[in-house]
């Protein structure tokens, strides 16, 4: 995999309702290692040393209501296909209710976490094969192969997300696509990539997202209740500390809000998903 395409998105933080709950699922049944714990918070990671999620036991935490912006869904990205296949027939052996898809540049997984926000595990095709030969970005998403895919999963058994694994993108409901294309692209610097059945996906050096944006919660959407469960901020990190201060010179021109602590800085988008941005 391109570290660098793969270390935009770094981390996801989750406000869940139940802590040793949520641990248990990330943890035992998915795979991910247990970094750090401490009170009503808990790190993870895939190698033991790179934080990529961060669990937050809310305050009287209520489910995010319908109908609201926020998560749809974080994606774990695998680094080779092989390790998905040897996923998903673990999570078949287990009985985890999972859907599939294939898009063309990637094949994916998806489930949901005991609070129902969306997971994607995926893996990526090679980059040579991610445009159609007109150099177009497909708009694609088909039942995935799942036969031909269990078939790379040899003899080797899950064993828990693999050196490597990265968070690859995010995915979140707007309120409103010119919004978001204003505030991620022209705010944030990210380039738009594809644009399908009120979705925006939007990337830099060439992914084919590392944020995907969309209006299926209805245009105009509300911001979810400050307790609920459910996105808290994640974490868009940039190549140099001059890179960061002309993102915050953009987001300060454009009125949006910013806020300046020690080695990063955090943001909202217009429909109240916190963004954290760092030096990379």
């Amino acid at each position: 995999m391109n570290q660098s395409i793969h270390n935009v998105i770094q981390s996801v933080h989750l406000i869940i309702s139940d802590l040793n709950r949520s641990i248990h699922y990330y943890q035992e049944i998915l795979g991910f290692q247990l970094l750090n714990r401490e009170k009503n918070t808990a790190l993870l990671t895939a190698d033991g040393i790179t934080p990529l999620l961060r669990l937050e036991e809310g305050t009287s935490p209520r489910p995010k209501p319908p109908g609201t912006t926020g998560l749809y869904h974080f994606a774990i990205l695998v680094p080779k296909r092989p390790d998905l296949a040897r996923c998903l027939r673990y999570l078949m052996d287990i009985g985890l209710p999972l859907g599939a898809s294939d898009h063309h540049f990637s094949e994916a997984l998806y489930l949901q976490d005991p609070d129902g926000n969306g997971i994607e595990i995926y893996t990526d095709r090679p980059r040579s094969q991610w445009q159609n030969e007109k150099g177009e970005w497909p708009a694609v998403s088909v039942p995935l192969d799942m036969k031909g895919l269990l078939a790379e999963a040899g003899k080797t058994a899950w064993n828990g997300f693999p050196p490597g694994t990265r968070i690859g993108h995010i995915h979140l409901h707007v309120a409103d696509l010119q919004q978001a294309e204003t505030f991620y692209c022209d705010g944030l610097g990210f380039e738009p990539t594809l644009r399908w059945r009120g979705a925006l996906f939007v990337s830099v050096e060439g992914y084919h997202h590392h944020i995907g944006l969309n209006t299926w919660m209805g245009v105009g959407a509300p911001p979810p209740p400050r307790n609920s469960v459910g996105l808290h901020d994640f974490s868009v990190t940039l190549p140099t500390r001059q890179s960061v201060d002309q993102v915050v010179e953009g987001l300060s021109q454009m009125g949006a809000p910013v806020d300046l602590q020690h080695d990063r800085v955090f943001t909202k988008d217009p429909f109240g998903n916190q963004i954290q941005i760092r030096i990379r």
